[in-house]
């Protein structure tokens, strides 16, 4: 208790030494919106700090901070080296999650439908076009599947769960890879698109027979129904932390440049195959040196004292051997009039 207590007043007195921020903003990426919402309600408890995160699209977030009006993005799709050199950012792992197929039809319970990569590829190209399919029955003996009509949903915005879903589906089918391939936003070959997880999830629901992807939190904090994914080890998991964690067990940041790592279709017993990290982007060179410290004393204590709340909401935290590595890079790349930010 007493350590606790002592951490905390060390907190807001290093906040105190920069009193004069009061905000610090970001945009970008839909799937780290909950986590995000929770460490920043919790943090301005503690600080008086607010968060102002705007979740509009790892495609959006990615395109306001290069326009410089936001503190930080966020993206689940990272940036390779070329592009982030040219834009003059850094980025690194902020939690690690999974995103689900969700569907909607009432004569299957919730896990009751198991898929597999090819069966959802090609329900996205619109070439399975029914429920009874006799692909789909193959993976689902046990099940009445009904004679409807399936109705695909997907993404609208630039997304960082499409890039996760997409990139999943090109490692898995190569009729897709070579017909769609993978990014935060492709031309989809059939279905209607949602702004966000709600708007996904909004057609789904409106939709018997609907079928979409959405960000596992999402989907279990609204008792959206998830099917269970045939993994590269040839079994059907449920999507959980659990699952989650083992899918980023094989994670080896430190064989990567610039944290350039996707995690879909890992190798694992029980490895979820659609699991992904978020990333925050920021500028090496700040132009407000308070405003910088202040921001990344944020992501310090979400990365030191943010595990709980993340767990809670069924996302991964980043490992602490990895926000080493984060923090010895801030050390080492954020600058602010020719001095450096942060120091370990």
């Amino acid at each position: 208790m007493k350590k606790i207590l002592l951490l905390t007043l060390i907190l807001m007195a290093q906040v105190t030494l920069f009193s004069q921020v009061k905000t610090i903003t970001g945009a970008g990426a839909t799937f780290p919106y909950p986590i995000f919402g929770k460490w920043a309600y919790e943090y301005e408890k503690i600080t008086g700090l607010k968060l102002n995160y705007q979740s509009i699209g790892s495609g959006g977030g990615i395109q306001q901070i290069s326009n410089k009006t936001v503190d930080f993005g966020a993206s689940d799709s990272p940036l390779k080296s070329e592009e982030l050199n040219s834009k003059g950012l850094i980025q690194f792992p902020m939690v690690i999650g999974g995103a689900v197929i969700t569907y909607n039809l009432e004569e299957i319970p919730d896990l009751a439908l198991n898929l597999d990569g090819e069966s959802v590829a090609l329900i996205f190209l619109g070439e399975i076009k029914k429920w009874n399919d006799p692909r789909i029955a193959k993976l689902n003996p046990e099940l009445r599947l009904p004679d409807k009509e399936i109705t695909v949903v997907h993404r609208a915005d630039g997304s960082g769960t499409s890039f996760l879903f997409t990139n999943y589906l090109s490692s898995v089918s190569l009729k897709w890879k070579n017909l769609v391939g993978y990014g935060t936003a492709v031309d989809w070959p059939t279905g209607v698109g949602g702004k966000g997880n709600e708007g996904v999830a909004s057609y789904v629901k409106q939709s018997e027979g609907g079928i979409g992807y959405v960000e596992y939190a999402y989907a279990k904090q609204n008792k959206m129904k998830v099917a269970k994914l045939k993994n590269r080890d040839g079994n059907f998991v449920e999507p959980s932390v659990e699952s989650f964690k083992m899918a980023a067990e094989n994670a080896r940041w430190d064989k990567v440049d610039n944290f350039y790592l996707i995690l879909t279709d890992q190798s694992g017993k029980n490895s979820w195959p659609i699991t992904g990290a978020s990333f925050i982007l920021i500028y090496k060179n700040q132009e407000n040196c308070e405003k910088a410290k202040t921001m990344l004393q944020f992501f310090d204590w979400c990365y030191k004292n943010g595990s709980k709340y993340a767990l809670d909401l069924d996302y991964i935290p980043i490992p602490e051997n990895v926000y080493s590595m984060v923090e010895n890079l801030w050390a080492e790349k954020v600058v602010c009039s020719g001095k450096k930010v942060w120091s370990n």
